[in-house]
């Protein structure tokens, strides 16, 4: 009989392989990125290309935020395994939707179904996000920040590994769709590993608060939508810039992005796994507050990085600022709103979709819209010389990463406003203890 430490093991093996899928996943469209723009979109219309990329990458964000939104409201209803299996299945269609776009005639038509595809792998992410997260939480209530902070170690892992492939692709000179067909493989392995695992029912259910519950959990307490808006801003923080700086950096640093993007997921990697230790003695909401500090001062820096070297020194300050960011998010909502279940934890995670889905095609208007300016017009990008091309995309990547790099600034004040609350409250409850347990002493 399965003892439940094997139960245990099997189950966070899954949903480590899970978050490893979605990582590689971001690294596959970020290595792609460019090669979409050129190959295709700028077939379709050279002038909007970086616009259309931004779109088409914005779906796959669109696709996950709608997929958390339902898959958080029915994951005690459907459970866990069948969401994982909908995820797979997802990636899988979506990579291959994609390939065929790249191999076919381009037109259109070509367009269409880049956005579908993408889409389709937005939704397989979503559908990871809103079953393993909670899956995780129940395995392990009373180590919220370190369980989910160690299980999303590996969505930079899965970044490091696709973004080494997609390098490999280059050097061998392989076909850049061949970075598609690998995301394949994680999606048919999570097919197979699901049969014949039990999955355990969520926390909520666990300790018998109704839907109700967990609805009136959110809905009454304002705090949660202060959360959400953080969740927005951490994560345009952390995922837009690291779905960006390939398509950006690669043309101001003078080296790829994708080594960027491999840096300082290992990075992610390593110090996600001290998350505990850090949030015990800074307290979660220091920790972010941190976190947003170094974030806002690492994307600054890579705004203005103009070499590998001076790239890599601000490339650590952005990394370490935002590696805590999305699951230490999550988990303080699961601490702070225990009975909002899988709903809190879905309804954070569909923000923070929403918010890329809405930032990358402004990010993509703004490379454009300095482009083209840049150029001396839409008209006059097809007449460029090389080496005019390459000056006008320089003067672009750094006009767009500059819009990223004052989103964490704005988080600063809110948290630092939440941990003085943390601490007031703490300081109140002190006293308060001290009158009760006065009071229960027998008297003399």
């Amino acid at each position: 009989m399965e003892t439940r430490n094997s139960f245990n093991t099997r189950l966070l093996f899954t949903s480590n392989l899970a978050i490893f899928t979605i990582g590689l996943g971001f690294a596959v469209r970020a290595a792609i990125a460019d090669d979409l723009r050129l190959k295709i979109f700028a077939v379709i219309d050279a002038a909007q290309s970086a616009t259309m990329v931004g779109q088409a990458l914005g779906m796959t964000f669109l696709g996950f935020a709608f997929t958390l939104l339902v898959g958080s409201s029915l994951v005690d209803i459907l459970g866990s395994k069948r969401i994982l299996v909908f995820s797979a299945l997802s990636n899988l269609l979506g990579s291959l939707l994609v390939l065929w776009a790249s191999l076919r005639p381009i037109d259109a038509t070509s367009y269409t179904i880049v956005l579908i595809g993408l889409m389709l792998t937005g939704l397989g992410w979503g559908g990871v996000e809103g079953a393993v997260n909670p899956l995780v939480v129940s395995i392990d209530p009373e180590n919220k920040i370190k369980r989910l902070n160690i299980l999303h170690a590996w969505w930079p892992a899965g970044i490091v590994f696709g973004g080494l492939f997609s390098i490999a692709v280059k050097a061998l000179a392989l076909p850049w769709q061949t970075n598609l067909v690998v995301l394949c493989l994680p999606a048919i392995a999570i097919l197979i590993l699901v049969r014949g695992q039990v999955f355990p029912v969520t926390e909520r259910v666990a300790q018998g608060f109704t839907y109700a519950d967990m609805c009136r959990e959110l809905l009454r307490r304002p705090q949660f939508l202060v959360f959400l808006c953080c969740m927005w801003l951490t994560t345009s923080s952390e995922l837009a810039p690291g779905q960006w700086v390939d398509l950006t950096l690669s043309h101001t640093v003078g080296m790829s992005g994708i080594f960027i993007l491999i840096y300082v997921s290992s990075l992610m990697f390593v110090l996600r796994h001290f998350a505990g230790p850090i949030s015990h003695r800074l307290s979660s909401i220091g920790l972010l507050w941190l976190s947003s500090l170094l974030a806002a001062l690492g994307l600054f820096a890579l705004s203005r990085a103009n070499s590998p070297l001076t790239a890599m020194l601000a490339a650590t300050i952005w990394g370490a600022g935002v590696c805590f960011m999305w699951p230490t998010m999550l988990a303080v909502v699961s601490e702070r709103f225990v009975r909002g279940g899988a709903l809190a934890m879905g309804l954070m995670g569909f923000t923070g979709g929403m918010a890329i889905q809405f930032l990358l095609p402004v990010l993509g208007k703004v490379f454009d819209d300095a482009k083209n300016l840049a150029a001396g017009g839409a008209d006059k990008l097809v007449t460029l010389t090389a080496e005019q091309s390459i000056a006008v995309t320089q003067i672009a990547s750094q006009k767009s990463f500059q819009v990223i790099a004052l989103i964490p600034l704005l988080l600063l004040p809110i948290f630092a406003a939440i941990w003085w609350n943390d601490r007031l409250q703490n300081r109140l409850k002190g006293p308060l203890q001290d009158q009760r347990r006065a009071a229960s002493e027998p008297q003399a």
